[in-house]
Formats: structure tokens, sequence, C-alpha cells
């Protein structure tokens, strides 16, 4: 019973600074956002924020006024197209790293990585230069005589901007998880007669799910959250939930901006409970 005590109490002691750190830095500001979203400027208890989110309108820049439930929806419809396509684009790519030789494998992670050592506002800017009207990728077009497009202040540009930031995020747990796949797998699935989109099919796919509900939740959660992308590529003309929730700070309404966060929280966190619970049941239920 000593030695099965041992190995428990230092599996607790190794746990204690992340559980710590987790505490303090992921479950107390949590607590503060759910406390100010459930009360007003005297901290009494009230529902009022809350249903201000579903029922007031709010006006974006061009005197736009929308529904805080029309923002959200825009905000998740870019955030769903901009995780679709990291999933798509970075699904392969990850597939091809996992069975590329070791050098190979630092090389990809190596130009996958350096994007992120710059700072996320130079690369937004960087983006800026590239999609204005007459930035980098217009004046090639010109040059070849092919037109001008207008993509600046475009969901379109919204997109490319959440892509280009959080494609990594896509990449590197789809990576973890296929880089410890056992090839002995695939090769028994084509011994057993089953064609190349089979295995993938049948065995990477269900064995690389918890890469694919990893990936998704980090590119989805600050694709829909962020505002700093959608100011400067989308020229201000769409305001997605983040600006809100960054106009209410900004003019000091903190309990309501608290309350915008809280519901995007919920609606976040039950859409990443769903997707892990599809896929215990896929995986449980040999849904391959």
């Amino acid at each position: 019973m000593k030695t099965t005590a041992r190995p428990a109490r230092r599996q607790v002691l190794a746990l204690g600074p992340y559980s710590a750190w987790a505490v303090l830095f992921i479950l107390v500001p949590l607590l503060f956002v759910a406390y100010y979203a459930f009360t007003d400027d005297n901290f009494r208890f009230t529902l009022e924020h809350i249903q201000r989110f579903f029922t007031a309108t709010s006006s974006a820049e061009g005197g736009e006024v929308h529904t805080y439930l029309l923002i959200f929806w825009r905000s998740l419809k870019l955030a769903l197209i901009s995780t679709a396509i990291c999933l798509v684009l970075g699904y392969p790519i990850a597939y091809i790293m996992a069975r590329a030789k070791p050098k190979v494998q630092k090389t990809f992670m190596t130009v996958i990585m350096i994007p992120m050592w710059m700072n996320f506002l130079i690369r937004t800017y960087a983006w800026m230069t590239i999609l204005q009207d007459t930035g980098i990728l217009n004046n090639f077009l010109a040059a070849l005589h092919l037109g001008r497009i207008h993509i600046i202040g475009t969901e379109a540009a919204v997109v490319i901007g959440m892509v280009y930031d959080y494609f990594p995020y896509m990449i590197l747990p789809l990576y973890s998880i296929m880089a410890k796949m056992d090839v002995k797998l695939l090769e028994a699935a084509r011994d057993l007669g089953c064609s190349s989109f089979g295995v993938l099919r049948r065995v990477v796919w269900p064995l690389s799910l918890p890469g694919v509900i990893s990936g998704v939740n980090m590119v989805l959660i600050p694709s829909i959250s962020t505002f700093y992308i959608s100011q400067k590529l989308g020229d201000g003309k769409f305001f997605l939930i983040g600006d809100a929730i960054e106009g209410q700070y900004v003019a000091n309404n903190l309990h309501f901006a608290a309350a915008i966060a809280f519901v995007l929280m919920v609606v976040l966190l039950a859409c990443m409970a769903l997707l892990n619970h599809l896929a215990a049941q896929r995986t449980e239920g040999g849904g391959l």
C-alpha cells in the first residue's frame, strides 16, 4: 500500500503548480466575469444585463444598427468558416508532416512557427498592406493585366486574417496526434484490402479525432471572440462580438461587457462539450 501511495502523492505534487496556476488565472477570472454579469453597478444581483443581450441593439461604424444576436451570429459564421478552412488545409499538411522524416518534420515545424514569432498586430498590419486596393496583391494582379479586386473591408479579408493567424493552432494538435499513430495499423488495413481512401476514413480519421476536436476548439474560440482583425481587415464595417465586448469595456459598461462575455463563454463551452460527446460516441460505438 505504501508503494502505491507514494506515486499517487508524487502525482498530486506534480499537478500542484499547474492546478494553482489554472485556479488563479482561469477559474478566478471566469468567476469574476460571472459575478459582474449578474450584478448591477451597486453589485446587487440582476438579470438585466443578460436580458439586454437578447433584446438590445448596438450601433456599428457607419450608423448601422444590429441586435447582439445578429452580431453573435455573424461572429459565429465567420469563425466557423475560418475553422473549416484551417481544418481542410491543416489536416493533409499535418498528415504529411507526421509521415515525413524527422529532418523534414523539423523544417515543416519551423516554417509553421515562424509567423508566430512576430507580434499579432504586425501580422495583421502586414495583411492590410497586402490586401489594400493599392496593396501588393492588387499591384501584382495589375502587372499581369488581370484587373484589381476589392478585398479589404470585406468578410473575405476578415476570414483570411483569422485563417493566417490561427492556422498553426490547428496543425499542431493534429500533428501531435498523427505522429503517435502506429504505422502497423495503416499497414494492416492495406493488407486487408483497404484502399488509400478507406485507410484514411476507417483508421486515420477516427484515430485523429482527438486532435481534430482540440484543433477546432483552439481555432474557433479565438476566431469568434476576435476584434482587432475585424477592425483592421474589415475596415470597421463588420461589427463582431469581440468588438461589442471591447466597446462596452471602453465605455466603462463593465457589467454589460461581462454579460456578453458570459453568454459567449456558455455557448462555447456547450459547443465544446457537444463536440467531445460526439467524438466519444463515435469512438466507443465503433462508428468508423
